[in-house]
């Protein structure tokens, strides 16, 4: 996996959350949103915004400026692979093409190091995106199944409508910066998402995979990939998808399975990497106990 110049300076976009970087100008604040109780014995989350819920219920355990619109980062991907699978098969082959990798390069994203001529799964595609978050295999899919980039984005927005995300917008498929303005969401309308995410098998399996490799064929050469995600490896942590740009911050969509309980929730706007994970196991474990009493 390549990871681009953009996503080297990790401690600059840290920086710019504090210096001046703001949510997009049509974007909600704290005081227009919803004012929801949270027991006083809930973890800290130091974040911009947060939600967890219990995804078989739906009922809300936890809410930190959970309906301000922010941007989201690539945990856009989580809507990537929903939409795709709403209409492909997992082994439909995908034909890699030269502007996939060029997208990746010229918006400084992160890569599944994919390359053009090899023919790929659609499942196996899935690795490379949800894995090293790779934009190049964002763009892939996108482009077969929109048709088009633009005809996915709109697909993807569509989507987001029909399981009731109204504070919604995307403008690509890989939560890369755009000219013209960042697409958003808010911690709920991405927990929503969260929930009917978990409900699809190869998603799930995807989410919570640590290290995915693939041997060389007639088909593509071979490829490795890891996850980006730290919360792996914690007991019952399935996953789902992390996410950096400067004007998002770290975010996080997490979901686990303690105590018989699934639960997902969503991170946006952290400024501390390392801190997102950490704050997702302890809201998880919070959560599951507050079910279970």
């Amino acid at each position: 996996m390549r990871i681009r110049k953009a996503h080297l300076t990790a401690a600059a976009g840290a920086l710019a959350l504090v210096t001046g970087l703001t949510a997009p100008a049509h974007a909600t604040t704290s005081a227009a949103a919803p004012v929801h109780a949270v027991q006083q014995d809930a973890p800290s989350v130091y974040g911009s915004a947060a939600y967890l819920m219990d995804a078989s219920s739906g009922k809300e355990l936890f809410s930190k400026n959970a309906d301000d619109r922010l941007p989201i980062a690539s945990v856009t991907k989580l809507m990537t692979a929903y939409v795709v699978l709403k209409t492909a098969k997992p082994t439909d082959a995908v034909q890699i093409k030269r502007e996939d990798d060029q997208y990746a390069e010229d918006g400084g994203g992160t890569t599944a190091d994919l390359r053009p001529g090899d023919r790929l799964t659609v499942g196996e595609l899935l690795y490379g995106l949800m894995l090293p978050s790779g934009a190049d295999a964002a763009h892939a899919l996108a482009r077969t199944y929109g048709p088009g980039v633009g005809g996915f984005v709109a697909k993807m927005n569509t989507t987001a409508r029909e399981l009731g995300m109204n504070d919604t917008e995307y403008v690509n498929a890989d939560g890369l910066p755009k000219r013209g303005g960042d697409g958003y969401s808010t911690a709920r309308d991405q927990s929503v998402l969260a929930a009917k995410a978990v409900q699809v098998p190869l998603i799930k399996q995807v989410a919570g995979t640590r290290y995915h490799s693939l041997d060389a064929t007639s088909e593509h050469r071979s490829y490795s990939w890891r996850n980006t995600n730290k919360l792996l490896g914690t007991p019952g942590a399935i996953g789902l998808k992390t996410g950096f740009t400067r004007a998002a911050g770290f975010t996080l969509a997490f979901a686990g399975e303690k105590r018989g309980h699934t639960l997902v929730g969503v991170l946006l706007g952290e400024s501390v990497s390392s801190r997102r994970f950490d704050t997702a196991e302890a809201l998880l474990s919070w959560g599951a106990a507050r079910e279970s009493a």
